[in-house]
């Protein structure tokens, strides 16, 4: 008579009481404990001797873990010189990662081994990436796997000859560093002036601003043209277009406003005028974080732009962070509804769901009262500074964008800590975020109508 072994033995008892818990554990507190895990992972890696060129203390190696994770793109050392070929491989990783959803690199590698995903990896996916129900997700992350490589394979083969030319260390590296933390909307640079050499070149501008387009804009949008190209539907679904509207708008929009109000971006010569603006509204809109002019030297009215740009950030099953354009599109819709007398919340004539709404407004209240809070940290503990540069960092840390004024490297610890938590926040989701950290309440009161006064 066999008896099975794996019954008695502690280790294995341990896994499945472990998967048990996974399988009961609501998705939002999921995606938490796994981009914490990946965070720590990549700190304990960067804190390697062997990954440091220079010595980079242990908080500002949680900090660069942090930030690449969150695919924010904020640092407190330079990568391109503080770290070897290691660190830099490590922090690759991460934004690759942090880029496509750490949930969606482990699926794929079960799915190449087997044809169905479980249960807890299901749910968590649609969490992460805000499936509608309509989409398969095992489909769906063999798609997303696969363009993503694509792009970046072929972004880097662009970049290579640029970067060869203009005789960067290592060129095949850079242009391979470069394309994955452009799609994934990193904005991690080995150039300790980010892209600002390349500002005049439009072959690096143009390939840099459609890859963090691409990734920015979200899967559900890519995923649903290829679906309309193949003629598996007959139009665009209406996410993407309300996503791909408004990132037009934006884009071209803030284009026009920055190149006639910039007195900096105005002296420039005509052509780079227009790529210049263009780049620093790209970078803000899409969360990518990477600059060709330098963002301190903006002018105040152009950082406001640039800020309500980073607020808002990219779109839902993307790689960027920020409320995202379709929250936004909803809230622009309640006002329009309110302001008219309407009952309904329509927008672009199709009438949006209760649930939508509440999942718009709860996502903005719990945004700015995360910002009140941080931001009212920080200048506790960053006196020093000023003030238009705390907001600056900590709407880019929040909204996983990357752009500063130049206060990271200023940051006292307790400030690091301060974005290191804005980043986490901003990469989960700021309402994932919340419910990850609220407890769940079954209760139900008396329901009664109330008398407040609005």
């Amino acid at each position: 008579m066999k008896t099975d072994l794996s019954t008695h033995n502690p280790v294995w008892r341990a896994l499945v009481r472990l998967r048990l818990a996974a399988d009961n554990t609501e998705p939002a507190k999921l995606l938490l404990i796994g981009y914490l895990s990946y965070m720590l992972i990549g700190f304990a890696l960067l804190s390697l001797p062997f990954a440091q060129a220079t010595p980079v203390a242990a908080l500002d190696a949680l900090f660069i873990a942090t930030s690449a994770v969150s695919t924010t793109g904020l640092v407190t050392v330079d990568p391109g010189t503080s770290f070897t070929f290691f660190g830099e491989l490590v922090v690759l990783l991460l934004i690759q990662i942090g880029g496509l959803g750490y949930m969606t690199i482990g699926s794929f590698a079960v799915l190449a081994l087997q044809d169905n995903l479980g249960k807890m990896r299901a749910r968590t996916c649609r969490a992460a990436f805000n499936l509608p129900e309509d989409i398969s997700p095992k489909l769906f992350l063999r798609s997303v796997v696969i363009f993503t490589l694509i792009c970046e394979a072929i972004g880097a083969a662009i970049l290579y000859p640029k970067f060869a030319a203009a005789g960067v260390d290592n060129p095949l590296w850079a242009a391979i560093f470069h394309a994955v933390s452009a799609f994934c909307t990193a904005g991690f640079s080995l150039f300790s002036s980010s892209l600002e050499a390349f500002r005049g070149d439009f072959t690096v501008n143009a390939t840099i601003s459609a890859l963090s387009i691409f990734g920015a804009m979200g899967f559900l949008i890519i995923v649903d043209l290829w679906r309309t190209l193949m003629g598996r539907q007959r139009n665009l679904g209406f996410t993407s277009k309300v996503i791909f509207r408004l990132t037009m708008l934006f884009l071209i929009l803030g284009t026009a406003v920055v190149m006639v109000t910039d007195p900096g971006i105005i002296a420039l010569p005509a052509e780079e005028r227009i790529m210049t603006a263009f780049f620093q509204v790209m970078t803000a809109a899409t969360t990518v974080g990477f600059n060709t002019y330098p963002i301190s030297e903006l002018s105040m009215a152009v950082l406001l732009v640039v800020m309500f740009l980073m607020v808002i950030g990219a779109s839902p099953a993307g790689t960027g962070g920020g409320l995202k354009t379709t929250s936004f599109a909803v809230l622009i819709g309640l006002v329009r509804s309110t302001l008219k007398g309407r009952d309904e919340v329509r927008f672009f004539k199709r009438r949006v769901r209760f649930e939508q709404l509440q999942t718009a407004t709860a996502s903005l209240v719990f945004y700015l009262g995360l910002m009140v809070a941080a931001l009212f940290c920080l200048l506790l503990t960053e006196p020093a500074l000023d003030f238009a540069a705390l907001l600056f960092e900590a709407l880019s840390a929040m909204g996983t964008v990357g752009l500063s004024m130049g206060a990271t490297g200023e940051l006292s610890p307790l400030g690091k800590v301060v974005i290191i938590v804005l980043m986490t926040a901003g990469r989960v989701g700021i309402l994932t975020f919340g419910i990850a950290l609220a407890s769940r309440d079954e209760s139900r009161e008396e329901e009664r109508d109330n008398e407040l006064v609005m």
